[in-house]
């Protein structure tokens, strides 16, 4: 299996800017996890209980969350539509457990595809970046964000996760340089 981990250019609109960023931290992600056995994904770094494969599910979760149900309004897809989210808040990192890096590469892969769909299903229909996503927050909860605080948000999600995986790669087998 080959990932890719596109390099964002110097110079791009806005938007071209932010897809990129966001597809160079999913690339990263990816490769933190590639060539590690499904033992290995379920190691954390204690005193933390985070692991490699409870991140890519993690990912795969917030990819759906923003873009597919904040976002496009849609209904949570499977896993998320059953999940115990009341029995344990964390449960997108806790049951990667036992999952192998095949079957949570490909949850994350196929929700970075839907994502894309679904943003850009969105930019089709209004490419404004400050109107409201298609799910509203309730008032008492704040503000309703912004297509631009989506797309903002997910970079920095993946990026401050690529700090852990890093730090995660690096006590499993010594890496640095993936």
């Amino acid at each position: 299996m080959t990932i890719e981990r596109p390099e964002p250019s110097f110079s791009n609109d806005e938007v071209g800017m932010l897809r990129a960023f966001l597809d160079h931290y999913r690339g990263t992600i990816r490769l933190q996890a590639s060539g590690l056995t499904d033992a290995q994904l379920d190691q954390p770094l204690p005193p933390s209980d985070l692991t490699l494969g409870g991140m890519l599910k993690h990912l795969a979760f917030v990819e759906d969350y923003w873009f597919s149900y904040n976002l496009a309004g849609h209904d949570p897809a499977p896993p998320w539509d059953t999940a115990p989210w009341d029995d344990d808040e964390d449960w997108d990192w806790h049951s990667a457990a036992g999952q192998t890096r095949a079957e949570l590469d490909d949850l994350l892969v196929t929700a970075v595809r839907r994502s894309d769909a679904c943003l850009d299903a969105a930019l089709a229909a209004d490419p404004d970046l400050g109107r409201p996503v298609a799910r509203p927050r309730p008032p008492e909860k704040g503000e309703t964000a912004t297509l631009r605080w989506v797309l903002v948000h997910m970079v920095e999600e993946y990026a401050r996760h690529a700090g852990h995986a890093d730090l995660i790669r690096q006590s499993i087998d010594g890496a640095t340089d993936v």
